[in-house]
């Protein structure tokens, strides 16, 4: 546990910094204008479905690369393919709608441009994932928001910041990233004439989890686009900065199963479950004090960073955070049943029963209890899917259902592993 926990600060410490990033962003676009937050997560949610969709094919090269060792040269090359030909057709969709659909999706037209090149680094990014790499992940991960951020600054330098200009900025980072990601690695030699023999014998697997993934971030997003079509986009952009807030909770639950999600995916059925149990329970573990401390942070900055419009965000983040703080678990359950079984229709089932639970609920509460509405439906769904998804888990793992929950000898052992490692690296610094 000692390799998983130094991966999971690398992690956290790389998630941290990269929102710290995403909010520089977000806070520099927020003092333009609620309306100008608004039209800014709509565009942001509207990239995460696409890299959701097609994030099987990262996922398909971290279980070659867990399970088999090796790097994929050929698969790697048939990945590179797809993404582009599949972000050209997406690229063609995006453009439609920023033509034929609401003004507030006007501006995906930019995104539309970027698409061939968009895919292309996250789902690269499973080639280190599979390994337990998490420097070279992180590398990937924190180039494209401080280029954009640095783009934003400069803008910013000569006084011309306005919402078209940050998000061509954003777009512009992301596609520097994906060019030059490719370019190395076929220089390198890392990728080898296109597999698609090998990539189709994936198709099953990508598909699933491309759907999956889908699936959940239109659970975590739905709320959002309730919002908007209810209340519109300013109401959009108060409500988004709660649930960028509440959402960093998963910066620690995620670094975590980021970090073991290579050692979860190893034949030992026994040894893969009480992995995942531990990952599960630290994960919880660490968001139970982050909750309240993060609202409370919250409480005293949103309001002067960003204005006092934003002051209405801190109700829907209250409600928010008790749901999402459940639903921290359901990433080392989900790689269970994802790296191990190879099943990633059972995570995508729960899911999906979380959105119906969501939207429905949303729906019905919107319209009487404003924001705080999409908030309340967002808890409840995601609470309910994290109890379906933990009685699947127990089922297919033989343990009993309270064996997740109840902390034991392992827990305090590993929470002393990563304090110890905490202050190893800041006696460092």
């Amino acid at each position: 546990m000692d390799s998983v926990a130094r991966g999971t600060l690398v992690n956290l410490a790389t998630r941290l910094l990269g929102v710290a990033l995403v909010l520089a962003i977000t806070a520099i676009v927020a003092r333009i204008g609620t309306e100008a937050q608004g039209a800014f997560a709509l565009f942001t949610s509207i990239e995460g479905v696409l890299l959701a969709l097609f994030s099987g094919f990262g996922l398909a090269l971290a279980r070659q690369v867990s399970q088999h060792g090796a790097w994929p040269r050929a698969l790697a090359g048939a990945v590179v393919l797809a993404s582009a030909l599949l972000g050209v057709l997406a690229g063609l969709g995006l453009l439609a709608l920023s033509i034929w659909g609401p003004p507030a999706y006007h501006w995906l037209w930019l995104l539309a441009l970027a698409s061939p090149l968009l895919l292309q680094a996250p789902n690269l990014q499973g080639l280190w994932l599979g390994a337990g790499r998490m420097l070279p992940m992180a590398r990937l991960a924190l180039a494209p928001p401080l280029l954009a951020l640095l783009l934003v600054g400069a803008l910013a330098l000569l006084q011309r910041v306005q919402l078209g200009g940050v998000l061509l900025a954003w777009v512009l980072a992301k596609l520097a990233v994906g060019g030059v990601l490719v370019a190395w690695l076929w220089r390198r030699g890392r990728l080898a004439a296109p597999d698609l023999r090998a990539l189709r014998g994936e198709a099953g697997f990508v598909a699933t989890i491309g759907l999956t993934n889908l699936v959940a971030l239109l659970n975590y997003r739905v709320g959002l686009f309730v919002v908007e079509r209810q209340l519109g986009l300013s109401a959009t952009g108060v409500y988004s900065i709660a649930v960028v807030v509440a959402e960093l909770l998963w910066f620690v639950s995620g670094a975590l199963t980021q970090a073991a999600y290579g050692r979860i995916g190893r034949p030992e059925r026994g040894q893969a479950a009480a992995l995942t149990v531990r990952v599960m329970q630290l994960g919880v573990a660490a968001l139970l004090p982050a909750a309240p401390l993060l609202w409370l942070l919250a409480w005293l900055l949103v309001p002067r960073l960003l204005g006092p419009a934003y002051t209405g965000s801190l109700l829907p983040l209250a409600l928010l955070l008790p749901g999402v703080l459940l639903f921290g678990a359901a990433g080392s359950l989900s790689a269970f049943f994802t790296n191990h079984l190879g099943r990633p229709q059972v995570p995508g089932q729960v899911a999906a029963l979380s959105l119906v639970l969501n939207a429905g609920l949303s729906l019905l509460l919107v319209p009487r209890l404003g924001s705080a509405g999409a908030a309340l439906a967002a808890s409840l769904a995601y609470a309910s899917s994290v109890f379906v998804l933990a009685r699947r888990f127990a089922q297919h793992a033989g343990l009993p259902l309270r064996a997740l929950w109840r902390p034991g000898h392992a827990l305090r052992g590993d929470l002393r592993v990563v304090a110890s490692l905490a202050s190893r690296w800041g006696g460092r610094r």
